[in-house]
This record gives structure tokens, sequence and C-alpha cells, in this order.
């Protein structure tokens, strides 16, 4: 069985609140700290809190730099507009840039919680460049592959602000603080997901918030456009909470990993975890759920639509042209059964099975070969046997064998009808004295088909 993973953004997504979240479903921190000190990074230290997000025990990871007195925080704007600089930043205020609030007093360190990365030796407003970001990258603990999904990761946001700011991307370039936690989230999410080794991620659709947020740029409304450049074609929607709730590099992340959106799939939870937002709201928990566990085995179902109708009024000679123009039009399966219908009157139900994404074709078809002015359809799970045609060689020629099989066992071998019918008649045969030699035959060949 296959190892899953499930990020579940009810309430958005950030760097921060994912590594938190895999910090609290089971990554060491001490293991995540080697993998940051790799790096040799000016001037930072990380730590993890136990929080409370609207009752809901959760993992604050933030990251201390010692140039400045305030905290790597997300989800929470910053009660003053940050000064423009000359170069775009990656992170937008709401969830990625500092915060001056300072932690609930719900909190407490996770002891031993604070790693010292490197010493401070750059001034504050430094810039760095896409290959200074990749050299930092190449020398750290990763794996080859980790380096390359890290790098090809700042390569995607760093093609997003330069579409925004109409720029080329090699003219892109992180303030310092920016670069700082992009770095970390992005290298602390690689390295946090390569240990989780999920075979599949799979992702919910994402709680983007709403409002407005300040930028370096000026007032944007949620989401922020790098934002929604990276998110893509990715499922979103606004839920009640009227703040910034995906930052871009939540949505590079989430759209990076997940090779699908939707709800949790079929699966056995081992592990939770959920990572804290700085803000405490109210109306919901401001945290990033993850499930980490094993794939539960695929069903053989299939997902069919059964569209239905009874007819009282047509001409019975119109029954079979329907049913033939049904079958053209991508049914499945097509039935008439006989029912009593209001007034007592003898009708016809009409079923059709048929795949979802060809209902409305269906019904264009019911509609105008019969005499129906309403129809219903439902949604059911159809079970089929897995099916071939093979070819068996009797004394009376070749007949096609429909070969019915479950779980790789057969369970039915039925010679085709028509094969059957043919031979006879060449043969001067009865029909099922063509089956009976057709079925000896069958039988016949070594261990079965």
């Amino acid at each position: 069985m296959s190892r899953v993973l499930y990020f579940d953004c009810f309430s958005g997504i950030s760097g921060d609140m994912t590594l938190g979240a895999l910090l609290d479903a089971g990554l060491p921190l001490d293991a995540l700290k080697q993998a940051f000190g790799s790096l040799a990074l000016p001037g930072v230290h990380v730590h993890a809190d136990r929080v409370l997000r609207a009752g809901v025990s959760a993992t604050k990871f933030t990251v201390h730099t010692h140039e400045h007195s305030h905290d790597h925080h997300h989800h929470e704007h910053p009660p003053h507009e940050h000064p423009p600089h000359e170069h775009p930043s990656h992170e937008h205020p709401s969830h990625e840039h500092p915060s001056h609030e300072h932690p609930a007093p719900s909190t407490r360190h996770l002891a031993p919680s604070t790693q010292h990365v490197a010493p401070s030796t750059q001034h504050a407003h430094a810039h760095r460049s896409l290959p200074d970001i990749f050299e930092l990258i190449d020398r750290s603990a990763l794996s080859p592959a980790g380096r390359d999904r890290a790098k090809a990761m700042f390569q995607r946001l760093a093609e997003a602000e330069a579409a925004i700011h109409q720029m080329p991307v090699e003219q892109v370039h992180l303030h310092e603080v920016g670069a700082l936690d992009s770095i970390l989230d992005i290298v602390g999410t690689v390295f946090a997901l390569d240990w989780v080794g999920a075979d599949r991620v799979v992702c919910s659709p994402l709680n983007v918030g709403g409002g407005m947020v300040h930028s370096a740029h000026g007032l944007f409304p949620v989401p922020a456009p790098a934002t929604v450049k990276l998110l893509g074609d990715a499922p979103v929607y606004a839920g009640a909470v009227q703040k910034e709730l995906v930052t871009p590099t939540g949505a590079l992340i989430a759209t990076t990993y997940a090779s699908a959106f939707g709800p949790i799939p079929a699966m056995s939870v081992e592990q939770v975890g959920y990572g804290a937002g700085e803000r405490d709201n109210p109306q919901t928990p401001n945290v990033l759920r993850v499930l980490i566990g094993r794939a539960a085995e695929e069903s053989t179902a299939q997902r069919v639509t059964v569209v239905e109708c009874e007819i009282d009024d047509m001409n019975p000679q119109l029954f079979g042209v329907a049913m033939e123009r049904l079958y053209a039009a991508g049914a499945l399966e097509v039935f008439y059964t006989p029912v009593q219908m209001k007034k007592n009157r003898p009708g016809t139900l009409l079923t059709v099975v048929v795949a979802p994404d060809k209902r409305a074709a269906i019904a264009d078809v019911v509609f105008r070969e019969t005499t129906t002015i309403g129809l219903r359809h439902h949604e059911v799970d159809r079970e089929c046997l897995a099916r071939e045609i093979v070819t068996v060689s009797t004394a009376l020629g070749p007949i096609r064998f429909k070969v019915s099989s479950r779980n790789g066992h057969v369970v039915t071998a039925t010679p085709e009808f028509e094969d059957c019918a043919t031979l006879a008649a060449a043969n001067n045969l009865a029909v099922r004295e063509v089956q009976a030699v057709a079925i000896a035959a069958y039988g016949a060949l070594e261990g079965g088909l």
C-alpha cells in the first residue's frame, strides 16, 4: 500500500504553517535544524511552540533574526504598511511578513526549541538573486532530488513575481528578511516531505480568505497577485475569515506537491499534524491540518449516472430507434421495464446507465427521441468483472469467448452467440450443440485461460 499525505487547507496554507504541521505530525525538530544549519544562513534561529488556536492544540514554527527585533510570523498583517523596496518581495504581509505582535499567552516552548544557525554578518537590507539562493541550496543537506525541487520552486516563485512586475527573472531579488523566510520555508518543506516519504500528496480546495492586504507595492485584494499566479487552476474559495489565508509560499507548496485536489482520499490515517498561524481567529481554528497514512485498497467500482423516465404515450416502434440512438450517444446500458402508471395506464420505464460526463448528451437524446417531458438522474457505483475476448479453436472453427475474471481468477467464460450461430448454420447443427463443442474445447485448454 502506498503512503498518502493530505493537506487540509480549510484555513489556508503558508510556509510556516506547513512546517508547523509536519513538526506536529512527528518530524524531529533537531533534524530540521540540522537541515537549516547546512545552509549557513546569517543570523537566524528557529523554534517551535505549542499553542492553541480556537481551542485546537497546534505547533507554531517561528524564525527569529538577530538584526530585527521582530519575528518571522505568518497569518497576521502588521499594524503599518512596510516601506517600499527596490525589488519585489516574495511574501505578502498577512502571512509572511514580520509582525510586531507578541505570542499568545498560551504559548509554551517545546524544549529544546532554539537553534542558532549562524552569526549575522550582512546588512539588514541586502538582496539575494536567484543564483545566490541556488548557491545556498546547493550546499544544503538536501538530497540531490530535494535540491532540484527546491530550486525549481524558487524559479517558479521568481517567474511569478517577474510576470506581475513586468521585469526579467534575472532582475528579481528578494529582500533579505523575505529571502530568509522563503529559503527556510521552502528548504524546510522539501526536507520535511522527503522525511515523510509520501508516494502521493493530495490537497483540499484552498480557503484563500478575503478582504485587502497591504504590501510594499500598495493595497491589493486577497488573494495577492503572486498567490493567484502560483495557484494556477487549483480550486479555491473564500470563507468567513476576511484576511489573507494563502501566501505565495503556501500556494507554491500546495501546487508543487499535490497531484490532485479534492476531498480526503480513502486512507488509513496514521499521523495528524496541526500547524498554527499567528492569528487566533474566533470563527475557526487558524491551522493547517496534515493527515499522513496508508492509501486504502482501490475500489473496482465505477461511478456512473442512471437516467430514468416513464413513458405511456409513445408508438412502440420508436423504442428500438431510441435505444440505438442512446447507445450511439455513449450509453453503457439501456433497458425497458414494464410499469403501471397513473390512471391505471401500462407504461414503460426507460433506464439508461452512462458515464457522468455524458449525462447531458443522453438527456438530449431522450427528449428528442421519446415523448417524455421529464427525466431524473442520480449517481451510483457500478462494479464489473474484468473482461477480455479470447479466440478458441474447435473442430467446427474458431469461436470467440468472453472471459470474465476477478482478482486474476477466471469467473466465467462464455462463447459468443453470433459465432456459435454462424457455425451452427454452416454445419447444419443446433446452436446449443455448437455451444457445447465450444465449451468442451475451452475446458480442454491446458490450465484454462
